[in-house]
């Protein structure tokens, strides 16, 4: 079989950052796709004929199942899925039988056998309390696998706006995109400006599994991915959503915080709002991390009703509340809680909650393994804003 493999190129000159291509873009994107992912030359050449429109391209399967599967992209995955991991005994384990049970993997896949194993739960404190699922190192490496294959070509599709999960995006740089947008909007702090915060409730347990899989549905059009996405999704939820869909008076909800893919999953969910917020309600000022998001305008009246128009679509279309607790409009000359710092027009301090338990942190290390590099990641975060004085107390 004729087929093309170019395993040199990298992913992300793939798939190009603009969701504005034009027709040729779009596909030449396509046929560069198919050159990394072995995609056989018959299918290729079907795939470009068949593109004929725009509203064509929308679910062209430039994602394939036998990619996802295959014994090159699994080895990829588990040589991304082993960074910090490589002392783990599980891991371990799994690696003494590699070859063995990448081959068993793939053949419980083709033969459409594989079943997703239970969770192994635990609480962290992140600084609240979280509770953590745990897969199995061969569900965590099949996540991997997805995440390798689906992580391009969403990416593409995501706003500028968003900050979390994303490759060359982060806490940092969402904390430096939310005071340009300010310094913008206030016309270099020349006026008074307000600022919407908000933050969804119970953000992955609220997941709504119909609604993820009516989104996913319109963007993938290879059943066999979808088949494994819902293997995935279906193997976890909480209790109580268990209990009323047995009762079939509710679909399941929840993603479980240790997988990969809910990173990913949870930013195509919020994508609709992302894009209701930019191209509805025509918000010019805005940015989200996770379940965290500003929206910031000049009038005080603005935010305001945009608040209820951002209840609403949330709770119709994708299920999701507000934290009550967690919704405020204020000045941005008054202070503004965003990520774990509050930012004001010439400077940011960080919150008074992070710092004593930044201190606490320090000194429960003080005299123990990894004092020195504690201190230093601490001394790190510090670096982002005004906090002279505490990195001298450090």
């Amino acid at each position: 079989m004729n087929t093309i493999s170019i395993t040199s190129i990298n992913v992300r000159s793939i798939f190009a950052p603009s969701v504005k291509r034009d027709f040729l873009g779009k596909l030449f994107c396509i046929s560069r796709h198919c050159a990394y992912t072995c995609v056989n030359r018959a299918e290729m050449v079907k795939l470009l004929r068949g593109v004929h429109s725009w509203r064509a391209m929308k679910k062209v399967p430039i994602h394939t199942f036998e990619h996802t599967i295959s014994l090159g992209n699994l080895l990829e995955a588990w040589q991304e899925f082993l960074h910090g991991k490589r002392n783990k005994p599980d891991v371990q384990e799994f690696q003494s039988m590699l070859m063995d049970n990448l081959i068993s993997l793939q053949e419980d896949l083709r033969n459409r056998t594989y079943h997703h194993g239970p969770y192994q739960h635990f609480k962290i404190a992140d600084p609240k309390p979280r509770d953590i699922h745990k897969a199995s190192v061969r569900d965590r490496l099949l996540h991997h696998a997805l995440h390798r294959v689906l992580y391009p070509y969403f990416e593409a599709m995501f706003m500028y706006s968003l900050y979390s999960s994303r490759v060359e995006k982060g806490t940092h740089k969402a904390l430096n995109r939310f005071r340009l947008l300010a310094h913008r909007a206030s016309r270099a702090h020349s006026r008074t400006i307000w600022a919407l915060k908000c933050d969804i409730r119970k953000f992955f347990a609220s997941i709504d599994h119909q609604v993820l899989f009516s989104i996913l549905e319109r963007h993938i059009a290879d059943q066999d991915i979808l088949w494994l996405l819902r293997e995935v999704v279906g193997s976890f939820s909480t209790q109580k959503d268990i209990l009323t869909f047995l009762r079939k008076s509710e679909c399941p909800k929840g993603l479980p915080l240790g997988n990969l893919t809910s990173q990913l999953l949870v930013n195509i969910y919020m994508n609709e709002f992302d894009q209701y917020v930019k191209h509805k309600l025509k918000v010019k000022y805005y940015v989200r991390y996770a379940d965290d998001f500003v929206i910031l305008s000049h009038d005080k009246t603005e935010p305001e009703e945009r608040l209820r128009y951002i209840v609403v679509f949330l709770d119709n279309r994708l299920k999701l509340k507000l934290h009550s607790d967690k919704v405020s409009i204020k000045t941005f000359a008054s202070g503004v809680d965003f990520l774990g710092w509050v930012h004001f027009p010439d400077h940011r301090v960080l919150r008074t909650a992070t710092k004593k338990r930044m201190f606490r942190k320090l000194q429960q290390r003080q005299g123990q393994k990894g004092e020195e590099a504690t201190k230093q990641s601490y001394l790190g975060m510090l670096k982002h804003g005004n906090t002279h004085g505490l990195r001298r107390k450090i």
